[in-house]
C-alpha cells in the first residue's frame, strides 16, 4: 500500500520516522488559529452532521486503512487466535476474583456466577464474531460501531474501553511486581519505591515499567514472534490451572459446599457482575482481524472455540475452590494458595504465583497488541493524530500507537457498556440499511430497541432496589420477551450476513442488551462515578479536536461515507435476496 497525502493521489514514500505538524494536526480546521476559531463556532453545525452520518464498509476496509501507508502483515491463523484468546482471558483474574466473590457474595455457588457471566460474554462473543468476519479491520469495535452508529458513538464507547484498558494495564503490570515478589518469598512492596507523595500514589513500581516497556517492545518488533511468545507463556499457564484442577478436586470434600447459597440468589448475581471480567479480553481478538490471513474461518473458531474452552476452565475452578476449602476460611488476598495449604500443599502456593505471573504476561502481551490496534484504526479516522495510524514497512506493526499505549500505561461499567452497544449495533445492522430501509420500518426499529433497552433497565432497577420482590419482574420481563417477539416477526431483516452471522436473530442480541445491562446494574456506584468521568474527558476531548478532525476528514474528497451496495432481503421473503 502506497504512501497518500490527498486523499486518492499517490506521492512517494515517505520516512516511518517523522515529525511535523502536517503529521499530526492535517485537517484544514487546525492550520491557523482563524481556521479553528471559525471551527469552533461550527460545533453544533458539525456535531449534528457526525451525528448522524455513518461509514461504511468498504470506507473502513478500504481507504482508512490507506492512512497507514504500510499493510500489517497476514500472518496469523485459527491457530493463533485461540491461543491469543487465551492468552488475552486467562489471567490473574481467575486466580483473584473467584476467592474474593466466594467468600464476600457467592459462597459455593460462585460456579453458578461464573455460568451466567459466561453466557452474557458468549452472547457478546457471538456479535463480535460476525462483525470481524463481516469487517476485517484493526479497530474491532470502533470500527463496528462507526458503521452502524456513527462517529459519535463509536468514539464514545470504544474510548472508554480503551481509557479503562489502558489503566487496566498499568494495574496488572503493578499485580507483577507483587506476585513476583511472593515468588521470591519477600513481602509485596518491597520492590517498590516509596516517596513523600499521598498515601495510595506514593509507591513507584520500576519492575511495572520494565514489564510494560517489554511486552510493547515485543509487539513492535513482529505479531508473528508475539503469537509465539504467547502459546509458550500460556501453554505454562494452562498447566498451572490443570494442576489446580486436578489437586483441587482430588482434596475435596463435598460437606463444604453446604450451604451452597448462602447469600442468595443476590450474591450470586453480584458476584457473576464482578467476575464477568475475568472474561475480558476476547474483544482483542477482534482487532486482529486485519493480520489474519482467513478471517472468514479463522475469527469464528478462534475466538467462539476459545471462550467455550475457557469458560469451561473456568466454572471448574470455580468449583474447585470451596470444595476444597470452606468459603468461610477462603483468604480473599490468596484463595488457592492458602486453600492448598490448608489440606497440606504449602509449597502449591509457588506454582499458583508461577501461573498468575503467566497469565499476566500474556494478558499484558496480547492487550498491547490488541490496545494498538484500537488506536490505529482510531487515528486512521483522525479522531486522534494520524501519526499514530501509521504501520511500519518492515515490522508491519503499529509502532507509534504501541508507544502511545506504553505511555499512556506510566475494570467496570465500560465493558458491558461496550458489550451491550455491539448487541444494539448488530440489530442496527441487521434491521437497517440507509436509503434502503423504508421510513416506517426505521421507526419501528428505534421504537423496539428503546422498549428492549428500557425493560432491561428496568429489570436491573427491580433487582437492585428490591432482589426479593417479583412484582416488577412480572412488567419488565413480558414487555423486553415481547418486544423481541414483535421484531422478530413484524419487523423483515434489511441485510444478511455474507459469511459468518449469529443465529436467532434478534432473540441472541436481544438477550445480550438486557444480561449486560442487568450486570451493570449489579455494579457499585463507584463504578458508574468512574465511567461518568471517562465518559465527560471524551466529550471535551470530542468538542474540541476529535469532532473537528473527522469532520474535515469526511469532507475530503474520495471519502463517501454512503452505504457499498448490499443484498437486500426484502419483507415479503426473507429467504429471496435481490442481487
Amino acid at each position: 500500500m502506497g504512501s497518500e497525502g490527498e486523499i486518492g493521489e499517490e506521492i512517494k514514500p515517505r520516512t516511518y520516522w517523522r515529525w511535523s505538524k502536517q503529521d499530526f494536526l492535517p485537517e484544514e480546521s487546525f492550520q491557523s488559529w482563524s481556521a479553528y476559531q471559525t471551527a469552533l463556532s461550527q460545533t453544533h453545525h458539525r456535531f449534528k452532521d457526525r451525528l448522524i452520518s455513518r461509514s461504511n464498509d468498504a470506507n473502513e476496509t478500504g481507504e482508512l486503512r490507506k492512512q497507514s501507508e504500510n499493510d500489517m502483515k497476514r500472518c496469523l491463523t485459527w491457530w493463533d487466535l485461540i491461543w491469543f484468546g487465551f492468552g488475552s482471558v486467562i489471567g490473574a483474574g481467575i486466580f483473584v476474583l473467584t476467592g474474593q466473590e466466594t467468600h464476600d457474595h457467592a459462597g459455593p455457588a460462585i460456579v453458578l456466577s461464573y455460568v451466567a457471566s459466561g453466557i452474557s460474554a458468549m452472547l457478546s462473543v457471538f456479535c463480535y464474531t460476525e462483525f470481524s468476519v463481516e469487517i476485517p479491520v484493526a479497530g474491532g469495535s470502533f470500527a463496528y460501531l462507526r458503521i452502524e452508529l456513527g462517529d459519535f458513538v463509536a468514539f464514545i464507547t470504544a474510548g472508554n474501553i480503551l481509557l479503562e484498558s489502558v489503566v487496566g494495564s498499568a494495574a496488572v503490570s503493578r499485580a507483577w511486581t507483587s506476585y513476583f515478589t511472593s515468588l521470591l518469598n519477600r513481602p509485596s512492596n518491597s520492590l517498590r519505591f516509596h516517596t513523600n507523595l499521598t498515601e495510595g500514589y506514593n509507591l513507584l513500581d520500576p519492575i511495572a515499567v520494565v514489564v510494560l516497556a517489554v511486552a510493547a517492545t515485543i509487539t513492535m518488533i513482529s505479531t508473528r514472534k508475539t503469537s509465539y511468545l504467547n502459546w509458550i507463556a500460556s501453554a505454562i499457564n494452562n498447566v498451572v490451572i490443570l494442576f489446580v484442577l486436578i489437586a483441587g478436586f482430588s482434596h475435596s470434600n463435598l460437606s463444604n459446599m453446604k450451604p451452597f447459597m448462602p447469600f442468595g440468589p443476590k450474591g450470586v448475581f453480584q458476584a457473576a457482575a464482578i467476575v464477568y471480567f475475568a472474561y475480558g479480553g476476547f474483544d482483542n481478538i477482534a482487532t486482529m482481524a486485519e493480520e489474519t490471513k482467513n478471517p472468514s474461518r479463522d475469527i469464528p473458531i478462534g475466538l467462539l472455540g476459545s471462550m467455550s474452552i475457557i469458560t469451561v476452565v473456568y466454572c471448574l475452578m470455580a468449583l474447585s475452590l470451596p470444595m476444597m476449602q470452606k468459603y468461610t476460611d477462603i483468604d480473599t488476598g490468596a484463595a488457592y494458595s492458602m486453600a492448598f495449604q490448608s489440606v497440606g500443599m504449602t509449597w502449591a502456593k509457588y506454582l499458583v504465583a508461577l501461573g498468575a505471573l503467566k497469565g499476566m504476561t500474556t494478558v499484558l502481551l496480547v492487550g498491547t497488541l490488541g490496545q494498538a490496534r484500537y488506536i490505529t484504526h482510531i487515528a486512521r479516522a483522525h479522531m486522534i493524530p494520524p501519526w499514530f495510524a501509521l504501520v511500519h514497512p518492515k515490522t508491519g506493526t503499529p509502532i507509534n500507537a504501541t508507544l502511545l499505549i506504553f505511555v499512556s500505561s506510566l475494570l467496570s461499567v465500560s465493558t458491558l457498556f461496550i458489550f451491550m452497544m455491539m448487541a444494539v449495533a448488530l440489530l442496527v445492522r441487521r434491521y437497517y440499511v440507509t436509503d434502503v430501509t423504508p421510513k416506517p420500518h426505521l421507526l419501528k426499529l428505534v421504537v423496539y430497541l428503546v422498549i428492549i433497552i428500557s425493560s432491561s433497565i428496568g429489570t436491573s432497577a427491580c433487582w437492585r432496589l428490591n432482589p426479593n420482590g417479583w412484582i416488577g419482574y412480572v412488567v419488565t420481563v413480558p414487555i423486553w420477551f415481547f418486544t423481541t417477539l414483535a421484531m422478530s416477526v413484524f419487523l423483515p431483516q434489511q441485510r444478511s450476513p455474507k459469511v459468518w452471522g449469529v443465529p436467532l436473530v434478534p432473540w441472541l442480541p436481544s438477550l445480550s442488551i438486557a444480561t449486560n445491562i442487568f450486570l451493570m446494574g449489579s455494579l457499585s456506584s463507584s463504578a458508574f462515578i468512574r465511567f461518568g468521568i471517562c465518559t465527560a474527558v471524551m466529550l471535551i476531548y470530542y468538542a474540541f479536536f476529535g469532532l473537528h478532525a473527522t469532520y474535515d476528514m469526511a469532507r475530503k474528497k474520495g471519502m463517501p461515507e454512503s452505504p457499498e451496495p448490499l443484498k437486500v432481503v426484502h419483507s415479503d421473503s426473507r429467504e429471496k435476496e435481490e442481487p
